[in-house]
């Protein structure tokens, strides 16, 4: 695993972690319902983190983008999907996502040479 996605995923579960300690209850029924829309259900679970992949790039948000690459690719989606998914994206979002582009197929390209 990419050095980098190894502390994101680090991170990422450390400040989770942080967050759900607190006593608020709507903040962790928010956090379940997160993690429960993503199962899979109507539509599986790679559809899902491919639309949850659609929907950060259209948002721009670098953490999120990376979050549902490393998921969509431990769900084996294969190249042409992921360019598939990155067109709608930029499609939806304009020309300002191409920055985050750029950052999704460097670390697409990190997380297959670490296979």
């Amino acid at each position: 695993m990419a050095e980098n996605v190894k502390k994101f995923k680090e991170e990422r579960e450390k400040l989770n972690n942080l967050i759900l300690s607190r006593d608020n209850l709507d903040i962790k029924r928010f956090f379940g319902l997160d993690s429960a829309v993503y199962r899979d259900g109507a539509l599986d679970a790679k559809t899902k983190e491919l639309l949850g992949l659609v929907a950060s790039l259209v948002l721009r948000c670098d953490d999120c983008i990376t979050y549902h690459i490393i998921q969509v690719k431990e769900l084996k989606t294969t190249d042409n999907e992921f360019d598939e998914v990155m067109s709608i994206g930029l499609i939806v979002g304009g020309s300002i996502t191409i920055p985050h582009i750029r950052r999704a197929y460097k670390l697409w390209e990190e997380l297959k040479d670490k296979r």
